[in-house]
């Protein structure tokens, strides 16, 4: 058996500090005010990352084809992606009156120009066998008077590893509404100082409607600098939104080249 020590002192530090966190409970009751709150604190911390450990080990080892791929990508596709909020169940399951910029998890936030912030926007499990994703987003807006509302999702570093003009973004999701709604989704790319951006039409929606919607953004239209690639994120930008409830039941983006002619 071949000796790795790197991962031997790992797992032997690992359990030291599980033994040290079994000690500290035990000494709990005498602990001085001040080092207690420290020790909650830092305690919450791991909680969050075990959390979200266990989360995504339980997908894996589940065999969570449900969660990990959709059916019948493009020839070539060398990326794929579901955001994290689809994916495993957050610390903080919900925001409500939301300033603009809010963020929920580590790669969601909330854009809007509503001074009421008459929003509620939280994470829902997904209860149909016909969902890819064990969670879903929902947003309710109660008598929404702004008129700039969108989610924003950051996508990973590795969406920009080898990211040329000579690709296409794809974004499959699955929507439903409780009221009419119209929604966007935008591409946007940040290189250097710059940004470009590509928007698409998602839909009309209309209420009990979850048919599966699929968009392309053709990068080749994009004057983009590949050398100099920073940060990409997807907006869904929602029109109108007043009095209705949204909910982004999946998202799935992937990339594959764009057919040469």
């Amino acid at each position: 058996m071949k000796l790795r020590p790197r991962r031997w002192l790992a797992d032997r530090l690992r359990l030291h500090g599980c033994g040290q966190w079994d000690v500290l409970a035990e000494r709990a009751g005498a602990l001085p005010r001040g080092r207690l709150r420290r020790l909650r604190d830092e305690g919450r911390t791991l909680r969050r990352d075990l959390d979200r450990f266990i989360a995504r080990a339980q997908l894996r080892l589940e065999g969570a084809g449900r969660a990990a791929d959709v059916p019948h990508l493009p020839p070539g596709t060398d990326w794929r992606w579901r955001p994290e909020v689809l994916l495993a169940r957050l610390d903080r399951s919900g925001i409500a009156a939301p300033d603009s910029g809010t963020r929920l998890g580590e790669e969601t936030g909330i854009w809007h120009d509503c001074d009421s912030r008459a929003l509620v926007l939280r994470q829902l499990p997904n209860r149909s066998a016909a969902d890819l994703a064990p969670f879903g987003l929902q947003l309710e807006t109660m008598g929404f008077r702004g008129s700039y509302l969108s989610i924003a999702i950051d996508l990973p570093p590795e969406s920009l590893a080898g990211l040329t003009r000579g690709h296409i973004l794809r974004l499959d999701s699955v929507l439903s509404v409780e009221r009419p709604l119209s929604i966007f989704a935008r591409l946007n790319i940040g290189h250097g100082p710059n940004t470009d951006s590509a928007l698409r039409h998602l839909g009309d929606f209309r209420p009990d409607e979850t048919t599966p919607r699929v968009v392309e953004f053709d990068l080749h239209y994009l004057d983009i600098n590949e050398r100099r690639l920073e940060k990409m994120w997807l907006d869904l930008i929602f029109e109108a939104p007043q009095m209705n409830a949204a909910r982004i039941r999946d998202l799935f983006l992937s990339r594959h080249p764009r057919a040469q002619v």
